[in-house]
């Protein structure tokens, strides 16, 4: 399936698109969809435009990357899409659910209940052990784990026999590892990644974006990952480029090499 973006009245799809912001009634919605979203932060002179008016419609099942120089609003992209800030201007969409008309507490619930994220930082409980930091999401939302999909995750990201042990005993790529099957326990929608592999290094970076990878592969999963990393963003199905608040490319079967030229000629990197 395709993704379609337009900015800045530039606009990029395929003629036999079926995925763009005005989709038709009785096809599968995106499973991410941003129409004329724009974030502004401060007023008058000093405000700072992070978003300029972002149309995006990100299939399912497909593995995402999004790119640009240091201000560019990757992070602001990222946290509008999640649900974790609202925009200044537009909609939001996950799915079927437009999230810029929810409340602070409904859109609580959709995250703990839709959505799934994995940071740069691992953000693990060092009291609890590695199976209950996976089930932690289902805890505290009141929910019972699934044995049978549990047993699936834990083996889809290397993780078997190793469920009593704690954070402190596992290397960084474990626990990032088990950050991932903790984002995946409730079976979200969308798994958002901000800079998932920026504290590993090369190799253990690899594993894990061969385990992201693996996730839309053999799961279905859709996986939308902010990442300077030109090497990460070749795992993709496709890259966004962002510069200015606005998405100005689009690079489908990216590799290393050639992400890593597109962003020499949009400044420094991030």
């Amino acid at each position: 399936m395709p993704w379609i973006f337009s900015s800045a009245g530039r606009t990029t799809a395929p003629a036999s698109s079926a995925l763009s912001p005005g989709f038709h009634s009785g096809e599968p919605a995106p499973a991410v969809r941003l129409d004329a979203v724009s974030k502004v932060y401060g007023r008058g002179a000093s405000a700072v435009h992070a978003l300029r008016g972002v149309d995006l419609a990100i299939p399912r099942g497909s593995f995402t990357a999004v790119m640009g120089p240091s201000g560019s609003g990757k992070s602001t992209f990222l946290q509008c899409a999640a649900g974790l800030d609202r925009p200044s201007g537009g909609t939001v969409w996950l799915g079927d659910q437009e999230l810029t008309a929810l409340d602070e507490t409904a859109l609580t619930r959709m995250r703990g209940d839709r959505v799934g994220f994995v940071f740069q930082a691992y953000n693990l409980m060092p009291s609890l052990t590695v199976e209950q930091n996976i089930t932690l999401p289902l805890r505290l939302a009141g929910r019972r784990a699934d044995s049978d999909w549990l047993a699936r995750i834990t083996d889809q990201v290397g993780l078997t026999g190793r469920g009593g042990r704690r954070p402190a005993e596992l290397s960084g790529g474990q626990q990032q590892r088990v950050a991932l099957a903790r984002a995946l326990v409730t079976r979200p929608e969308v798994v958002f990644g901000d800079e998932p592999t920026g504290a590993l290094d090369t190799m253990t970076a690899k594993e894990v974006l061969a385990l992201l990878r693996r996730t839309v592969d053999d799961l279905g999963q859709t996986v939308v990952m902010v990442t300077h990393d030109p090497m990460a963003a070749s795992f993709a199905d496709a890259v966004l480029f962002l510069a200015d608040g606005r998405i100005v490319d689009r690079m489908a079967a990216p590799t290393a090499e050639r992400v890593a030229d597109r962003m020499s000629r949009l400044g420094a990197w991030a």
